[in-house]
């Protein structure tokens, strides 16, 4: 699949200072692991827009790939996975054709510092907070997006796993109680400043747990900006950040999109907390309840509970930008994006606090 971007959206950046790869050893390691390589100069960009790994697009001519690798210093336990995420790539595309091709995987840390590995290209329009300039927006337009979004993420939880390799990625009982507890593990870790109201939060999220639905994959980071779209709107031409999936329960992935899902009438810290507020604001955008709304009513799921997976959402969401700060304030990234995290991170924990009362 080789769609174009919009001419007016360049999607990659120059490499960030402190973040370079070594180009004459991943040249040689192309060489000599991937077909059909050409011969030129092998040139190095960044993809911006992410918090977390670091990826990378890679040209020779007319070739091109792109890089994922974890991001600096030391990580958190299980976190970042390469290899893991390779494997769920490689088993997934041939029944999820939104998801990339995965080329190759590397343990070997002296090409570019750590594992990495190496899949397609897509192409396509990127959104976050704003349309490229050369797009009029108009409300059908937002709808159609959000349809889009609904569609795909049900043919995602309709993928039948028990048929490929995902499913030994399946340990459904229990699924989330570990995920209560494991994600409050790992705000114990990265812990940096006190916030009131957490502990209420914790004990709420610990005793109120649901019966989940039948296992599905799940994404579990699936937002518009892991996204790309064909230039009418009405496909969506890749699907990105396979890192946290896995077989688990449905509605904590609705949940987990819906705590990125920002709405006009939210308040302004969920607005900007990360910056300028996402295109979702904009009016033709569904509303998070009318996204719940229509993937109930194309999936057939009850979401009587979704309240609770919506504040474990927000909880999540705080632990990993607490993740990215405590990296931050200990000096292993200097990315000056992160700098005031820890507020963000605040705002996130007290939102989650209101939403369970």
């Amino acid at each position: 699949m080789n769609v174009q971007m919009s001419k007016n959206y360049q999607d990659t950046i120059p490499v960030r200072e402190g973040e370079e790869l070594a180009p004459d050893k991943l040249k040689a390691f192309l060489n000599e692991n991937l077909k059909e390589i050409p011969e030129g100069e092998l040139v190095i960009e960044q993809f911006g827009a992410g918090h977390s790994n670091l990826t990378y697009l890679l040209k020779i001519e007319d070739w091109e790939a792109v890089l994922r690798r974890p991001p600096l210093g030391p990580v958190a336990p299980k976190a970042h996975d390469m290899e893991r995420e390779y494997t769920i790539l490689k088993h997934l595309h041939p029944v999820y054709s939104t998801a990339p091709k995965p080329y190759i995987f590397s343990d070997d840390e002296s090409i570019v510092g750590s594992p990495f590995f190496i899949m397609e290209r897509r192409k396509g329009i990127f959104l976050d907070t704003d349309f490229p300039s050369d797009i009029t927006y108009d409300k059908e337009m937002g709808k159609q997006i959000s349809s889009l979004m609904v569609d795909k993420l049900v043919e995602l939880h309709n993928v039948d796993y028990k048929k490929t390799k995902l499913v030994n990625l399946a340990k459904p009982d229990g699924f989330m109680e570990r995920q209560v507890m494991g994600w409050i593990k790992r705000y114990e870790r990265a812990k940096t400043d006190e916030v009131d109201v957490v502990e209420e939060l914790k004990t709420y999220l610990k005793n109120n747990v649901p019966v989940s639905p039948e296992p599905t994959v799940i994404h579990y980071d699936y937002k518009l900006n892991n996204a790309l779209f064909s230039k009418d709107f009405k496909e969506m031409t890749g699907l990105f950040d396979w890192e946290m999936t896995t077989i688990g329960d449905p509605l904590a992935d609705i949940g987990a999109a819906m705590s990125y899902w920002i709405q006009d009438v939210d308040p302004e810290m969920l607005k900007t907390g990360l910056g300028k507020p996402p295109v979702t604001v904009k009016e033709g955008f569904y509303t998070r309840d009318e996204f719940l709304h229509d993937y109930s009513t194309k999936s057939g799921r009850d979401l009587d509970n979704i309240d609770f997976y919506l504040t474990f959402a927000y909880f999540k969401l705080a632990v990993i930008c607490q993740q990215i700060y405590y990296r931050y304030k200990q000096g292993q990234t200097k990315d000056k994006r992160f700098a005031h995290f820890d507020q963000f991170v605040k705002n996130l924990i007290e939102h989650a606090w209101q939403t369970m009362k």
